[in-house]
């Protein structure tokens, strides 16, 4: 009797570990939430949408039992509830006591000149008070109304929320992107240009020979001015895609006159301002067709003279000559740096060295927040 009595008594503290351990495992109720309507003004959602939204990205969190918009619409007229203006504690405290749910969820989406201001708030039916406030303001961005509302809701339970739209959302002077220009064309840093270009190799040494040599009697440095001409013809995500068209004059002050055309395609990043572009670049300067004999350069006529023929030529710069075309490939790489509405963009660019030589250089330019209507 004593063995069965202890088996007995064994097996039920088996049975209770087991229930408890079921208890324990078995996860607990979520605390109800209900949302009515959240006051808007200036915005394109009215009231019942807006609670929509909220219901939508509340349910998101998977934090509380959000109660259904049907069921919200089945409440209120079972109870003949008039929630037109109910977005204040006491009316909230008397509508949740009588539908017994344990939290409501309140606020407003308002337009304050160019800044759409959020605040939402908790309120715990059970204790009576506002368990949780939080405000924030963006730009007056109307197609990201839902974003902004998720950003709210996530900052007000202390979740994490995606920085970088966070800052285009709420930074007036942040890169632009489609998110915070949806109604523009692109963001443009077109404008004016100016900088200094330095040049290597073979050109470098005709640039400083003299005049009666075929040179031009200059520093192989040469200031350079112009003005850039962009189109943006990708703006997704951190990036934008763009060709630049840039007109340049370089060599005033050495007494020179050299025009060249610039054609880049490239990458913009709208985050940090950070781009690069690969294209080419035509220039006019003197050229002149010689031939390399007996470690001179003569022209063909003064080589006919000596009586040598059938040498090869080359057309080489020369102060001697006539206007021809020359041409290189440019990589360019430069960064925006953002002052108040001011965009300065700075770039540094090379030539891919060739038999002639290569330049280097940089630029600078200016503009202010140009953006192109569609």
């Amino acid at each position: 009797m004593k063995t069965l009595k202890e088996m007995g008594i064994l097996w039920i503290g088996v049975f209770m570990f087991t229930v408890n351990l079921l208890s324990a495992q078995t996860p607990k109720n979520k605390p109800t939430l209900t949302v009515l309507n959240i006051d808007t003004k200036g915005i394109s959602f009215d009231p019942v949408q807006m609670g929509n939204l909220v219901r939508i990205e509340l349910e998101k969190l998977n934090m509380f039992d959000v109660t259904d918009r049907y069921d919200v619409a089945y409440l209120i007229e079972k109870n003949k509830l008039n929630i037109n203006n109910c977005y204040g504690k006491m009316c909230l405290m008397e509508i949740g006591n009588l539908i017994k749910t344990e939290y409501m969820y309140t606020g407003s989406a308002e337009l304050y000149g160019e800044t759409i201001v959020i605040t939402f708030r908790l309120v715990n039916i059970q204790q009576g008070s506002v368990e949780k406030t939080a405000v924030m303001e963006f730009l007056n961005l109307p197609l990201e109304i839902q974003t902004m509302t998720g950003i709210t809701i996530r900052k007000m339970f202390d979740k994490p929320n995606d920085e970088a739209m966070l800052t285009r959302l709420t930074k007036e002077f942040n890169y632009e992107s489609a998110v915070n220009n949806p109604n523009q064309s692109r963001v443009n840093l077109q404008g004016p240009r100016f900088g200094y270009s330095f040049i290597f190799g073979r050109n470098s040494t005709i640039l400083r020979q003299s005049k009666a040599d075929g040179g031009f009697d200059a520093y192989p440095a040469m200031f350079q001015f112009g003005y850039q001409f962009e189109k943006q013809y990708l703006n997704e995500g951190n990036y934008q895609a763009l060709f630049e068209i840039i007109p340049m004059v370089s060599g005033i002050d050495q007494q020179m006159f050299v025009p060249s055309l610039t054609l880049l395609n490239g990458f913009r990043n709208t985050k940090n301002g950070w781009e690069i572009a690969i294209g080419p670049t035509f220039s006019l300067a003197s050229y002149l067709e010689l031939a390399y004999y007996e470690g001179k350069y003569y022209t063909p006529n003064e080589l006919a003279v000596l009586g040598v023929t059938n040498v090869t030529t080359e057309k080489r710069l020369n102060s001697k000559g006539t206007v021809g075309l020359g041409s290189a490939l440019v990589f360019g790489i430069g960064k925006t740096i953002k002052s108040g509405k001011m965009n300065i963009p700075l770039n540094f660019f090379l030539t891919i060295p060739t038999h002639e030589g290569f330049k280097m250089g940089i630029s600078i330019g200016y503009n202010s927040k140009n953006n192109n209507r569609k």
